[in-house]
């Protein structure tokens, strides 16, 4: 396993980390046996990863609770990172959630704590300061954020300066190569990288469109004629299958999986500090942890690169996956 520390903390992470919002086991990802979730969390630390990221909104705490009692006298092993939701954006919302995200999890302290999306309601200073607070307090550790799209950042920096932003980042979903990422690096802001497979489209399993569950088949990558998208726009189908099959075949010539290919491509990018990918049973915590063995060459990177890039021009600066423009959730 590699780890990395994330910027201007003393936090030493695995550039794996476990998402856990599958633990939930809710609509979106099915059933979840507890035993199964937390036995993962226990290979996944057994396997070297130690950064475990969740959230208030992961089943309304279900996730934060496993987590808190898969880690139940191995705390000190990990580092925890949660995130509160817009709504509570307000600085009593701000400390509740807190309070009650330490409870489930079994914890006195966060590591890293997230502001989730940004709030278009409850001004900056208020978040920001009630989180400066907490920390101070010894609740939290570290600041930071997710889904901050570029004005979003700007703003914030104006008064306070998070370590990490956690965003959609992959092969195929290079959306923040334009605006964001460029801005993480130059105020040296962690780039936590969430969906990194694309729901699956990366592993290999899929090889055309049509071959894609119609749940998955939701985001910008996908025709509006789908029944279940929302974006309204054409799609790049062709460009998304185009650059799955060159990864594919890579993988292939290398005698490694899609999975670590895609991996090892997101972990080679400037900014990126650390890989967040989900985890549901010890088997994929093992798999996910070895995927940082691999070392890509120049060659192939640059391949794997061009390869993708009519996904990325056809995607644009949007980062948002499942809103067009005109509705998307980043600013």
């Amino acid at each position: 396993m590699q780890y990395t520390t994330l910027p201007r903390t003393d936090l030493e992470v695995s550039r794996v980390a476990m998402g856990c919002w599958a633990l939930a086991g809710d609509m979106t990802w099915g059933p979840q046996d507890e035993a199964a979730g937390i036995a993962g969390i226990q290979a996944a630390l057994d396997a070297g990863i130690n950064f475990f990221d969740t959230a208030e909104l992961y089943g309304n705490g279900i996730s934060e609770a496993m987590l808190g009692k898969a880690l139940c006298g191995m705390r000190d092993r990990a580092v925890i990172a949660s995130k509160f939701g817009p709504e509570h954006a307000s600085a009593g919302g701000v400390v509740t959630s807190c309070e009650r995200s330490l409870q489930f999890l079994q914890t006195d302290r966060i590591d890293l704590y997230q502001i989730h999306w940004p709030s278009r309601k409850v001004p900056w200073e208020e978040t920001w300061r009630a989180l400066e607070d907490l920390r101070d307090a010894g609740k939290i550790r570290y600041l930071a954020v997710s889904n901050f799209g570029d004005r979003d950042l700007q703003d914030l920096l104006r008064i306070g300066l998070p370590v990490s932003n956690q965003l959609p980042y992959s092969l195929i979903t290079r959306m923040i190569e334009f605006d964001i990422l460029p801005q993480c690096i130059e105020h040296d802001i962690g780039v936590l990288c969430y969906s990194p497979l694309q729901h699956g489209l990366l592993t290999g399993k899929f090889r055309t469109a049509d071959d894609v569950p119609e749940g998955r088949a939701r985001s910008r990558h996908f025709s509006c004629r789908r029944r279940l998208t929302r974006h309204g726009e054409a799609g790049c189908e062709e460009q998304t299958f185009a650059a799955v099959d060159r990864l594919c075949r890579i993988g292939e010539e290398l005698g490694r999986t899609p999975t670590d290919v895609a991996m090892a491509w997101l972990l080679a990018q400037p900014g990126v500090s650390s890989v967040v990918v989900g985890v549901r049973s010890p088997e994929q915590a093992r798999a996910n942890a070895a995927a940082t063995d691999l070392q890509l060459d120049e060659a192939t990177l640059t391949a794997l690169t061009e390869s993708s890039e009519p996904v990325k021009q056809a995607l644009g600066r949007n980062p948002d996956m499942w809103e067009g423009e005109a509705k998307s959730r980043y600013r």
